[in-house]
């Protein structure tokens, strides 16, 4: 998987949170959280076929990836039920440490994406919940 490392490489080196990458075409992001995934999937653009490197791959940011159609992913930070989401998905995955859960900003608790998308198993549906959770919170 040469471009999962190229994928990884260009996180590790350029300080980005998220990276996008096939053939010749990278797409980088330096913002955090779920907002990167959720522009690049309402931009229209096809993903499918994608290999995706993440700081922190939660739940909600797994579903994402799913629905992008990405091949495989290398994550820093998993949760347990990011990896669940990859395997049911069937998308390859690679990881620097795992989780229980994601930790949210605070430090305090649970991501709030993570934990709004745990009841489901379905990538549309939690396409939903991860929506109506930025529009409450913005």
């Amino acid at each position: 998987m040469i471009e999962l490392e190229k994928a990884k490489e260009h996180l590790l080196a350029g300080g980005y949170t998220c990276v996008l990458c096939k053939e010749q075409d990278v797409q980088v992001s330096e913002q955090r959280g779920v907002r990167p995934l959720v522009n690049w999937l309402e931009s229209g653009q096809d993903f499918k076929g994608y290999y995706a490197a993440d700081k922190v791959v939660g739940k909600a940011t797994a579903f994402l990836y799913v629905l992008m159609g990405v091949k495989a992913v290398y994550a820093k930070v998993i949760s347990q039920a990011a990896l669940a989401v990859f395997k049911k998905y069937d998308i390859a995955v690679e990881y620097g440490q795992i989780a229980e859960y994601i930790i949210n900003r605070k430090g305090d608790g649970m991501c709030p994406f993570e934990a709004a998308t745990l009841e489901t198993d379905d990538a549309e549906t939690a396409y939903g919940i991860i929506s109506a959770k930025l529009k409450q919170m913005s």
